[in-house]
């Protein structure tokens, strides 16, 4: 399946506390290719997708982070007006939900980028390959 695995990273909304996130994982040479945070007053939980998910795990567990791992598709998309909301009316018109999402970063690429998360990533993934819309693989993704 053309999915990408994403680390969920729980944290404490202080100050100083993503930047020692990011710290760790540039100290052993682990590159952030994608990110989005959400918060709340008491923690914040940071999703990336990184160059090497089972190396981030292990050193944040390491240093007393809580981390999940999820699956994610990463779609294609024209950077044009309009270019998302295409995709977006694809999803809805065939019923799947769509979880949140955040957008991706790749220089060598003249479309935008966008992480998608689903209560059912195969039967979506289903969906926008019947529709044409191009799914970036994990090895593309992360530039390798």
């Amino acid at each position: 399946m053309n999915t990408i695995k994403q680390v969920s990273i729980f944290i404490e909304n202080t100050k100083g506390r993503l930047a020692e996130v990011c710290i760790l994982l540039g100290k052993h040479n682990i590159n952030i290719k994608a990110l989005t945070i959400a918060e709340s007053p008491e923690f914040g939980i940071l999703r990336v997708v990184l160059d090497n998910t089972d190396k981030a795990k292990n050193i944040l567990k390491d240093n007393g982070f809580i981390v999940t791992i999820a699956t994610v598709v990463a779609v294609e998309v024209s950077d044009t007006p309009g270019g998302l909301a295409k995709v977006l009316n694809v999803l809805a018109n065939n019923n799947i939900n769509l979880e949140y999402m955040y957008g991706f970063v790749e220089k060598a690429r003249d479309k935008a980028l966008m992480v998608l998360k689903f209560d059912s990533s195969k039967r979506a993934i289903e969906i926008l390959q019947k529709n044409n819309i191009p799914i970036i693989e994990e090895k593309i993704a992360l530039g390798l």
